[in-house]
């Protein structure tokens, strides 16, 4: 467990943040923002932590053993940050969405465009099945994105599975969390109790979240350790094939009753700017909506920039 001053965990706490801001939005992966700003696999190695070990420990030597073997103060920083996120920013996010719903869309798509080129670039070897991975990972997120959602319960049960089906779209990059919440029917439920602050509907919801992100975090820490050029594949293609549900310009297909009894789109189609003007009489705004793509692409090739600065000081000489 690397030691860190306040400051440290401080930035940790920024990087949930993001992570939190990430999984409000449907099309876009908490997951994707631990990749890129360098927390990933320690998350996922801390998470995987809260084991049979982790009981064996806190029963018999404490809880300060067991905190320490699970990387507690990280998970603390990182989780703060992702709860003050979700439960600060979900009406602002909510607001953004109705008033600007172009202008945010096209930041987290320039935003996935320079993550899958960050993922990729981390692929140490190519060959067939490598590229075939990367293609399956792009069918299978694209193939989410035009899903259409279904009519589900809204007992307890299916809420816990809700939070432990969603919680480990979260944790992978180019998933998102809350486009499966939304395929699920849950979505706008969820996002309405986070709102209102329905205690036993989050609680429910949480525990799901615990139980599925335990769960999946030693699969993809497995996949990771035996095949991580094609797990860093996969992933690059669950980023690209994310990019449809992303794309600015949608023509609405159907519509659906939220739970306000307000209409809203059920399903979209990505259409050309110039098409969207056409049918729906509204300005494509093309040049603001390219510089909001070019402002979530900069903001990731900087954190690159940042990040290999920071290896080639802790390394100047390439040793390993």
């Amino acid at each position: 467990m690397p030691k860190r001053n306040l400051s440290e965990y401080a930035l940790l706490t920024a990087r949930g943040l993001g992570m939190g801001a990430a999984d409000v939005i449907p099309g876009v992966s908490g997951g994707t923002i631990a990749f890129i700003t360098g927390i990933y696999q320690e998350l996922i190695n801390s998470i995987k932590s809260v084991n049979k070990t982790f009981l064996q420990l806190l029963f018999r030597e404490g809880i300060v053993a067991a905190w320490k073997h699970i990387n507690g103060s990280f998970l603390l920083a990182v989780f703060s940050g992702v709860l003050i996120s979700i439960f600060s920013l979900a009406r602002l996010i909510s607001w953004l969405l109705m008033v600007y719903p172009k202008m945010v869309w096209a930041f987290f798509f320039g935003l996935i465009i320079a993550s899958a080129l960050h993922v990729g670039k981390k692929i140490t070897r190519w060959n067939a099945g490598i590229i075939i991975t990367l293609i399956a990972g792009t069918a299978i997120a694209a193939y989410i994105t035009i899903a259409t959602p279904a009519a589900t319960p809204e007992s307890l049960w299916f809420i816990l599975l809700s939070g432990a089906i969603a919680i480990t779209a979260m944790i992978l990059p180019g998933i998102s969390g809350s486009f499966i919440l939304l395929l699920l029917g849950k979505y706008e439920f969820m996002l309405n109790a986070v709102k209102d602050f329905q205690m036993g509907l989050i609680i429910i919801f949480g525990i799901g979240c615990v139980i599925g992100i335990i769960s999946f975090s030693n699969i993809i820490s497995w996949f990771f350790k035996k095949f991580p050029n094609g797990t860093m594949a996969l992933l690059t293609g669950f980023m690209l094939g994310s990019l449809n549900k992303l794309w600015p310009w949608k023509e609405i297909i159907s519509y659906r009753i939220n739970s306000a009894g307000d209409q809203v789109p059920l399903l979209e189609k990505s259409i050309s700017p110039q098409h969207y003007e056409a049918i729906t009489g509204q300005e494509h705004m093309l040049i603001p909506v390219i510089i909001c793509m070019l402002a979530g692409f900069l903001l990731i090739f900087t954190f690159d920039v940042i990040a290999a600065r920071k290896a080639s000081k802790q390394n100047p000489h390439g040793n390993g």
